[in-house]
């Protein structure tokens, strides 16, 4: 695999496939089929497939520092030149807005303050999004809500919290039943291409309940601000972010009828994770509790 990390390096140095293999002597082909070997080997996705330029993905990027590393204590072997320092470690970490602002800062906090060399890049986006990237190689870790399907054996996931959906309206409806409130009021859709809007929708079918909808959105805390000005009602989660709902909105729970949705992590699993790595996956499922504690002290 040596052969394979030096060309790395020169393709990341010289920015194509053809000017590496200039560089170092070899055909265009020959680098294109160690590039090859090498992803199936980490079974990883090295390289954006776009144009001629050879861009590394984020994965690429953090395999091209350990090469760099590898490849120079293989060059000071037999010296006496004492040990360099340990590479940097870098984490690719996804995570949905609802986490972004909550749980995130604290974990990364954490992490940095423990590991001095380490170096971390947050990229939001949506769970499904976040899933593929992380399957793909791009994302070492993601915090997201669980996918409806089942993993494949080289993910693991970790459940952080389950938060139950309520049905939210104005204080105005407190009176009335959540069933006849969907089946009469205006209706705040949660998007149907989030994990969550899916539960949603499934919900609704299974119930046989055909809201009259108006609007269809993903952020939830918008959907709470239109909630809030009385555009309509909403089937939303409780949130780690969002313990407490504004004192002007009425929240009813489903009772027997009631689902939650998962929040957790998806990584893949590595037979040696950086000690950094390690210290994320251990972090997480801490700091929740200490916030789910805190949100229902009295």
């Amino acid at each position: 695999m040596l052969k394979e990390l030096k060309s790395l390096i020169a393709v990341s140095h010289e920015g194509t496939f053809a000017a590496a293999g200039q560089k170092i002597g070899l055909t265009q082909a020959a680098i294109s089929a160690q590039m090859k070997r090498l992803e199936e080997e980490l079974n990883l996705v090295l390289f954006e497939r776009n144009g001629r330029a050879a861009q590394l993905t984020p994965a690429g990027h953090t395999v091209l520092l350990q090469a760099k590393e590898i490849v120079g204590l293989c060059q000071e072997l037999g010296t006496d030149k004492p040990p360099t320092a340990p590479a940097q470690q870098t984490i690719q970490l996804g995570a949905i807005a609802s986490l972004q602002r909550t749980i995130l800062p604290a974990v990364l906090a954490q992490v940095h303050n423990q590991h001095s060399g380490c170096r971390s890049r947050i990229v939001p986006g949506v769970s499904l999004d976040l899933y593929n990237m992380v399957d793909s190689g791009e994302l070492d870790l993601a915090a997201i809500i669980k996918p409806p399907f089942s993993l494949p054996s080289e993910l693991r996931w970790t459940t952080l919290a389950s938060e139950p959906f309520e049905l939210i309206a104005a204080k105005k409806w407190a009176d009335h039943d959540w069933e006849s409130l969907l089946r009469t009021q205006p209706f705040i859709r949660y998007d149907r291409v989030s994990f969550g809007g899916r539960q949603v929708d499934r919900f609704l079918r299974k119930n046989k309940i055909h809201p009259h909808e108006i609007c269809e959105l993903d952020e939830l805390d918008a959907i709470t601000e239109l909630v809030r000005h009385q555009v309509g009602i909403a089937l939303v989660p409780k949130t780690l972010s969002q313990p407490h709902w504004p004192s002007d909105i009425q929240a009813w729970s489903l009772g027997d009828k009631g689902f939650h949705r998962e929040v957790g992590l998806v990584h893949r699993i590595s037979h040696a994770p950086s000690s950094a790595m390690q210290t994320m996956l251990a972090i997480w499922p801490q700091l929740v509790q200490e916030q789910m504690a805190q949100s229902v002290a009295p």
